[in-house]
């Protein structure tokens, strides 16, 4: 199938669809909306949330930063250097603070991903020793 043929992405999803896309709870979506991070861009005639593509990217960008250690605010701080960078509104100084807290968070996420590269390592190797010790016990049991 070509990519004329694939059936158009719709404008606006709802939150169970936002949910497996981004492989989020609902409850998370919805938290994250309380908070202020990520709210839907629109409501259904019904009431219900509905989301872009732009809400999901946001929802990802989360989503990501979350196992690197960031806190909430944190996550508020990088999403609106990101909304500050893409807003053509914006003048000189605050796109400089905004590539400034940008290029901040980035020195931050590499040096998670080392601790969690250290760590993976770490279980890497018990793993491999628990297997050892198990293929020990079975070879002492012939």
């Amino acid at each position: 199938m070509n990519a004329d043929e694939r059936a158009p992405v719709p404008e606006h999803l709802q939150i169970g669809e936002v949910a497996a896309a981004t492989e989020l709870s609902i409850k998370t979506i919805r938290h994250y909306d309380e908070v202020g991070l990520v709210a839907p861009s629109a409501r259904s005639a019904g009431g219900f949330r509905l989301y872009t593509r732009a809400d999901i990217d946001r929802l990802l960008v989360i989503r990501r930063m979350k196992p690197l250690g960031f806190s909430l605010e944190d996550m508020g701080a990088l999403l609106d250097a990101q909304d500050k960078l893409g807003d053509n509104d914006s003048g000189p100084s605050e796109r400089a603070a905004a590539r400034e807290r940008l290029a901040d968070f980035h020195a931050r996420a590499e040096d998670a991903c080392r601790r969690l590269a250290r760590q993976l390592d770490y279980a890497q190797e018990l793993t491999a020793q628990l297997a050892a010790h198990l293929g020990e016990d079975s070879d002492s049991r012939r």
